[in-house]
């Protein structure tokens, strides 16, 4: 028999009520808002306007529908996984439509009070950080040329050990700035290295430095999951690495970076395994000139039994899907991570909600595709060239990272090495196939 429902019944079986009052910026989207777009859209963020009154959302409400209708807004890459993820900015098909009514329902304030616009604590996401530092000296960026790597190094006067939950960097030439990496020089010594006429040094990371994440485009600052943070030695400087991209006209780097403390040492560490290693630089990426799907896999399996954390992912302009999975020991396949349309423009992290259990035998995949075609219109090159690994942006990398603490702390060690061993025989793979690659290395270390 089939089943006739009257258009009041289906309005109301997806969340609508004919009988509804108007829907109203004070009710309904305020809160939308306010929840997913005002953290960027502000002044001093990296959005090119606020939205933090109505006048602000009603002056760019067409343009707000059109691009959360296309999902281009707010930025959130990752499809929905086997586990959710924390601070998701994905809105609900119900949101959407919420705001594609009001748009064409004329927009109204509605009665009573306007709802009061998000409080950022002295323009810091997090709030207050416990230490904020400046870089030295100013950086002088070019209008045009090759993209730049440059160390800067700053003292952070830390008289004892402590511990970052999270780190929030706020760039003065945002534009320019592609991505940072994050590192404590436990010596000290990094910020009286210097190069040329210029603040900081070339070249690569230094030695015997503690990795402690990044800054990239698109990247919201977020604390580690409770528990968890990561070592900075007293006496350490902190180095930031930049990847300076030109911009078409001259640009000054003085950034202010705040530091947010653990009260007490966490009782697990986190270990990071990247798949491929070395953003596939020893895994084949020679990416032929017009070729639409080309991928990279790795896999490895996990020796002990770990709880993950959250997971990162990086590529550059031709870069298109991103996918981990995890088969357990039972033959299950849960998804980690999936980004079907990688956008090089919004590069963040994605942490779980709850940990994730990921036990003793369980096999990581990953895959990364770029499509070097015509038809992809963040191919930089027109008409499309051939496309090998390199630092640059119109080169390419790529990589997922997923972040995890071993389920006993006496096995960190294990799992340290066993992906070590993983390490070195992909590099020593890649070095057999293609014995230019170590070359490339020492340019790089030379820079």
């Amino acid at each position: 028999m089939r089943m006739r429902f009257s258009s009041s019944i289906l309005f109301t079986l997806f969340g609508f009520a004919t009988t509804a009052a108007p829907i109203s910026f004070n009710k309904d989207i305020a809160p939308i808002i306010y929840r997913n777009c005002s953290s960027c859209h502000r002044p001093g963020e990296a959005a090119p306007f606020a939205l933090l009154s109505y006048a602000d959302v009603k002056k760019k409400a067409k343009t707000i529908a059109e691009a959360t209708e296309s999902r281009l807004m707010p930025p959130w890459k990752a499809e929905p996984a086997s586990f959710p993820y924390r601070d998701e900015r994905r809105l609900t098909d119900a949101e959407i439509a919420l705001i594609q009514a009001w748009v064409k329902g004329g927009m109204e304030q509605g009665s009573g009070e306007a709802p009061a616009p998000p409080k950022f604590a002295s323009g810091w996401a997090l709030g207050e950080p416990d230490l904020i530092v400046e870089m030295p000296a100013a950086y002088h960026i070019p209008a045009d040329g090759p993209d730049i790597y440059r160390n800067i190094a700053v003292p952070l006067g830390l008289t004892e050990d402590k511990w970052v939950t999270a780190i929030d960097m706020k760039p003065t030439a945002r534009a320019a700035v592609h991505h940072v990496l994050y590192f404590a020089d436990p010596n000290g010594k990094a910020h009286l290295k210097k190069q040329g006429d210029q603040p900081g040094f070339n070249g690569m990371r230094p030695s015997a430095s503690i990795a402690l994440g990044g800054f990239a485009l698109g990247a919201q600052a977020k604390h580690f999951p409770e528990g968890f943070a990561m070592q900075v030695p007293k006496g350490s400087d902190f180095v930031v690495q930049y990847h300076f991209h030109p911009t078409g006209k001259p640009e000054v780097e003085k950034s202010r970076i705040g530091f947010y403390f653990a009260k007490q040492a966490p009782e697990r560490k986190m270990t990071r395994i990247q798949m491929p290693p070395h953003y596939s630089l020893f895994s084949g990426l020679d990416i032929p000139a017009g070729k639409k799907d080309f991928v990279i896999r790795d896999s490895y399996t996990l020796p002990v039994a770990v709880d993950a954390i959250g997971l990162g992912a990086h590529a550059h302009y031709i870069g298109k899907q991103m996918k981990m999975t995890a088969t357990l020991p039972d033959g299950d396949v849960k998804t980690l991570l999936w980004i079907k349309d990688w956008d090089f423009a919004w590069q963040d992290r994605y942490y779980f909600k709850d940990l994730v259990a990921l036990p003793k035998g369980t096999k990581l995949d990953t895959e990364i595709h770029w499509d070097n075609s015509a038809k992809n219109p963040r191919n930089p090159s027109s008409p499309p060239t051939r496309v090998t690994w390199g630092e640059e942006s119109k080169d390419e990398m790529g990589s997922i990272s997923l972040i995890a603490t071993t389920r006993e702390k006496s096995e960190r060690t294990l799992l340290q090495k066993d992906y070590a061993e993983h390490q070195n025989q992909i590099v020593r793979a890649g070095l057999k196939a293609d014995p230019t690659l170590g070359l490339k290395i020492k340019q790089l270390l030379a820079e």
